[in-house]
């Protein structure tokens, strides 16, 4: 089967950042699925591993990628919620080979059945990030849905792929939404999903929050740079309020700054339930909920770049995109040469 992958973590500049590769079809039991991947998209995940590894080259190739929509052709002995046939979408196993190649093997209790109204493109660019927006909203900040007309969330990063997410459930869920951008094309984006306010996380934020007649917020989801914002969480987050972070710090926390508040801080990784084998199908269960959303029509797509074919030199392309900072919802590839 054809694969895109790597025998060195090296800068996207370079040619060899992404290398054409041919591997054998893996094979499947238990729980496995094994799917022909359709389509992929590539998140800021993608672009960590990629650089952050020894620059030693390795001895076998290593295939990442974290999203993935496709069609299940093979099953283990043990499945029980698909078969042969079905479409499906999933964001994987940071512990396993990743879906940058033809075919995936993917325990079946972390993947869902796709949106039968999405295509390929539109579908491979939601699974991580639909993953990560619904555990933290519903499952670290503990968030219900309906009666939440009086309750606000503060989201920084709201035009990023998780953000684009984020808002739209938190709407959903009944919040005041107040996300973050600092450019006109990402404010454009995030007042598309239907942010109520959006404010710049370049500037001051416990000002900008206090300009809108607010002076505590009830949720904070911090999607970026939670060094840079830790101290304006702080101060913002309402007494008995509630912290949530995706993204690692590179200093020590201050959790005495919440002391007084009473508030809570939660870490929201998605990989957590397959790194250690706990509440798996929850997330067969959470993109399934979030696929008939989709069908609803309460979603709106995310995917903002296409390119196609699924090769090295548009797997290149598109890092360097997540890499650019500049990115507005998701870049996704889809289909291979023949």
């Amino acid at each position: 089967m054809k694969a895109v992958g790597f025998y060195q973590h090296l800068p996207i500049s370079d040619a060899k950042s992404f290398e054409d590769i041919e591997l054998p079809v893996p094979t499947v039991g238990g729980h496995d699925l094994l799917v022909r991947v359709d389509g992929v998209s590539v998140n800021p995940v993608d672009v960590g591993v990629r650089k952050g590894g020894r620059p030693k080259p390795l001895k076998h190739p290593k295939i990442i990628g974290w999203d993935a929509v496709g069609t299940v052709i093979d099953t283990g002995s043990e499945v029980s919620l698909f078969a042969k046939g079905d479409r499906v979408w999933y964001a994987g196993d940071f512990t396993k080979s990743g879906s940058d190649a033809q075919n995936q093997v993917v325990d079946e209790r972390i993947v869902g059945h796709a949106p039968k109204n999405l295509d390929d493109e539109s579908a491979a660019a939601v699974p991580l990030v639909g993953l990560t927006a619904y555990e933290s909203l519903f499952e670290k900040l503990h968030i219900t849905w309906g009666n939440n007309a009086d309750k606000t969330i503060l989201i920084i990063n709201g035009a990023g792929g998780v953000g684009s997410m984020a808002v739209q459930l938190a709407k959903l869920a009944g919040l005041k939404v107040i996300a973050t951008a600092s450019r006109p094309d990402s404010v454009a984006w995030v007042e598309q999903l239907g942010a109520d306010e959006v404010i710049d996380h370049h500037q001051d934020l416990v000002k900008q929050v206090h300009a809108l007649g607010l002076q505590y917020v009830d949720y904070v989801l911090n999607l970026n740079n939670l060094d840079a914002h830790w101290d304006e969480i702080a101060e913002v987050i309402k007494p008995n309020g509630m912290i949530a972070a995706t993204t690692e710090n590179h200093r020590l926390i201050d959790l005495q700054k919440l002391t007084k508040k009473r508030a809570t801080f939660a870490w929201e990784w998605m990989y957590s339930k397959s790194y250690y084998q706990v509440d798996l199908e929850s997330q067969h269960e959470i993109l399934d909920e979030i696929a008939k959303l989709y069908e609803d029509g309460k979603l709106q797509t995310l995917d903002k770049i296409h390119y196609s074919p699924i090769n090295a030199e548009n797997m290149r392309k598109a890092h360097a995109d997540v890499e650019s900072g500049k990115m507005v919802g998701k870049v996704v590839l889809t289909g291979w040469e023949k």
